[in-house]
């Protein structure tokens, strides 16, 4: 498969190594420190328990009538309910965040730097059962301390690893219309763009500067290619990936904002965006 706006997905033109999955990936993203993601899994942890008892009490007052076998069975759905769906949705939909890690400034990526998907967050929590739970954390201890990033056994399993989201200062997030596709982009039909693609499309362009080179190029084209498919018509031939997702993402924040005024008269679109250097 080969992205419309610029060539086959192995013909890298930055002349940038293959992407390298794993421990391997280089990030320019800063791992959380262990005691910092110690607080947030306590954090979590305690609302975890607190949902427990809130749904055990809830569990007990709805099991009058139950026999020993349905009881069981209702104890265990909610325990999988709080320990595995609890954090899996909320890490899922927050795009890798749990309330621990929000209120530490803390964010689980793909070790590619891309957003945490579904299988992932499931992953970790499946593992955090075991590492967590049943060992009262001393696994998650161990494997968090003998590794350099502090990635834990779910980590592994899921191919993340939890990063640093406060730097300290704020940088600019604003995401400009590249001047030379202003034109394809006002007539490009954009509705069929979903939410989901949307959000991958600007955790790459907003992380642009903090991946290795290697992780921009293929990172990009898998993202391209999938905006491509659900936008029309292509963008311009020689069209680089970071390029034509800011377009992407300029226009539609554009459009967005002259349907909410009630105008859908043209203007300058802007996103959000780290102000980073796009190739030529």
């Amino acid at each position: 498969m080969s992205y419309p706006g610029g060539g086959p997905v192995h013909d890298d033109p930055y002349g940038s190594t293959p992407l390298v999955t794993g421990d391997a990936v280089v990030l320019e993203l800063r791992p959380a420190g262990f005691a910092t993601r110690a607080i947030a899994l306590v954090i979590d942890m305690l609302l975890q328990v607190i949902l427990l008892v809130a749904l055990g009490m809830l569990g007990s007052w709805m099991s009058t009538g139950l026999d020993e076998a349905a009881l069981a069975a209702l104890t265990l759905g909610l325990s999988i309910l709080v320990l595995v769906g609890y954090p899996t949705a909320f890490e899922t939909l927050s795009r890798g965040r749990s309330l621990g890690k929000l209120a530490l400034g803390l964010r689980v990526v793909g070790t590619d730097g891309s957003p945490e998907r579904f299988r992932q967050a499931l992953g970790r929590a499946l593992m955090s059962v075991v590492e967590v739970w049943m060992t009262t954390g001393m696994v998650a201890l161990i494997t968090s301390l003998i590794n350099r990033d502090g990635r834990r056994l779910g980590d592994f399993v899921a191919g993340t690893t939890v990063v640093e989201e406060r730097t300290g200062r704020r940088r600019n997030e604003t995401i400009t219309m590249p001047p030379q596709l202003a034109g394809w982009a006002a007539n490009a039909e954009l509705s069929g763009l979903s939410p989901e693609t949307a959000a991958d499309a600007r955790q790459y362009v907003l992380r642009y500067d903090e991946l290795a080179e290697h992780t921009r190029y293929e990172l990009g084209i898998r993202l391209a290619e999938t905006v491509a498919a659900q936008v029309s018509p292509p963008p311009p031939p020689g069209t680089s990936p970071p390029y034509f997702l800011a377009a992407v993402l300029a226009e539609r924040r554009r459009r967005g904002m002259a349907s909410e005024a009630g105008n859908g008269a043209p203007g300058q679109g802007h996103e959000r965006f780290s102000g980073g250097r796009f190739p030529a």
